[in-house]
């Protein structure tokens, strides 16, 4: 059940407008936004990301919040404030102009991003634990299909891996051949926050038949 639920999420991602198809094995960057980790300084603040807001000196306003769907996290005195895209730097001004506006003279605030939810990797299709997973660093292709348990030795057919990502506004695809990836004879791509991974089924093409249900040009994995 939870493997068809997958399914049907994934599919819901890909239906909302039809995929770029790129070259076998080759995949564009994503947008800007998506390529940082929650550590750089350019980093934009993100849905469901966990923030750590500290004014120095005054440990009854130090705060972890959560940023809702909207972009907005609730802080003491200041109430509701708009933290998703903004940089962690750019937060933490917000916070001392609309603290300084009414409560202090000249407040020091820092904003760390303590939970990078926003950077996310979707897996799915034949893997041992299909799932969402946080990306906490530099990801492949490889390690990201171990996030999810690894390929079903069952069901997987390794030969045929496809990535969906959001480049430039558009939805991008590709496949890649794991097999190939291991001997070295492809590189191994990296994935980042956002991606939708899906290993095929061996022996037939019933998983990505259910995707071909929603999205025709899926029958591009058959190569």
């Amino acid at each position: 059940m939870r493997r068809q639920l997958l399914s049907i999420a994934a599919a819901a991602f890909l239906v909302a407008a039809p995929p770029a198809l790129a070259a076998k094995n080759s995949l564009p960057a994503p947008d800007s936004a998506a390529l940082l980790a929650p550590a750089a300084a350019d980093y934009r603040i993100g849905a469901q990301d966990v923030l750590e807001v500290n004014v120095f000196g005054i440990e009854d306003l130090k705060r972890e919040v959560q940023v809702d769907n909207g972009g907005n996290v609730s802080l003491p005195l200041v109430g509701a404030m708009k933290a998703g895209g903004r940089t962690p730097g750019e937060f933490s001004e917000d916070v001392e102009k609309a603290l300084k506006a009414k409560y202090m003279k000249d407040p020091q605030v820092i904003v760390t991003v303590k939970n990078a939810q926003s950077q996310r990797v979707t897996i799915d299709g034949a893997v041992n634990k299909p799932g969402v997973y946080p990306l906490s660093g530099p990801t492949t292709l490889l390690q990201a299909i171990s996030l999810g348990g690894g390929p079903d030795q069952k069901l997987a057919n390794v030969k045929k891996v496809a990535v969906f990502r959001q480049v430039g506004g558009k939805r991008h695809a590709a496949t890649f051949n794991l097999n190939e990836i291991r001997a070295g004879k492809t590189d191994d791509p990296q994935i980042y926050g956002n991606d939708i991974v899906v290993v095929d089924t061996s022996g037939g093409s019933k998983f990505i038949q259910n995707f071909q249900g929603v999205f025709p040009l899926l029958g591009f994995l058959a190569w």
